[in-house]
């Protein structure tokens, strides 16, 4: 009894902390995507692709690298908001220098 209990507190706590928001970054401005950033850490973020018509594009930004893996590095990368058409931003990528070859 005292493992399911102690199983179900640590499923609990490592699902409370990889709870990440998601925001439609289309009607907001650049200034409100950043400081979404800095107050969360890493956000998911939606928008429309141009290329595309209709097709939404996300993935998950991150206000620096204490918020990526231990195998990640933080890349600089841009969406479009309201205001402009690149807003810069970080996301975590696969880092090359622990690839085997």
């Amino acid at each position: 009894m005292r493992r399911l209990i102690a199983a179900l507190l640590i499923s609990l706590t490592a699902s409370h902390a990889f709870a990440v928001s998601r925001y439609e970054v289309s009607n907001v401005t650049c200034e409100t995507v950043q400081a979404l950033l800095r107050t969360e850490g890493a956000v998911i973020l939606v928008y429309r692709s141009r290329g595309i018509l209709g097709l939404p594009i996300y993935d998950r930004y991150v206000d620096g690298q204490k918020n990526c893996n231990a195998d990640e590095v933080v890349r600089g990368a841009g969406v479009p908001t309201s205001d402009k058409d690149y807003c810069p931003v970080h996301k975590c990528v696969e880092s090359q220098i622990f690839k085997s070859r």
